[in-house]
């Protein structure tokens, strides 16, 4: 599965195993959420194939459910109206 190509890949910057750059990423995402919505959306929208779901990314595993993560929502494009806890569409 392939990872977004959201920020420059910095080759003398540490590792790029799956674990690492799904960490890199996740931190780009997190600091993105302070930039208008309308920009997050543009950048996450490349991005929303069904087939390209990544743990770590697009969701993480609690107590054996699937959470969905602010990265996930942007891709959707939308609010889903479920009141979900990383929903960036709602002010909290």
């Amino acid at each position: 599965m392939d990872m977004p190509n959201i920020m420059p890949l910095e080759t003398d910057k540490g590792c790029l195993c799956r674990t690492c750059l799904i960490s890199s990423i996740r931190q780009k995402i997190e600091k993105m959420a302070s930039q208008p919505i309308r920009q997050q959306l543009k950048l996450a929208k490349q991005y929303a194939h069904p087939s390209s779901f990544i743990e770590g990314l697009d969701y993480d595993m609690e107590e054996g459910f699937m959470v969905m993560t602010r990265w996930a929502h942007l891709k959707r494009g939308k609010c889903c109206g479920n009141h979900c806890r990383h929903c960036p569409y709602t002010a909290r």
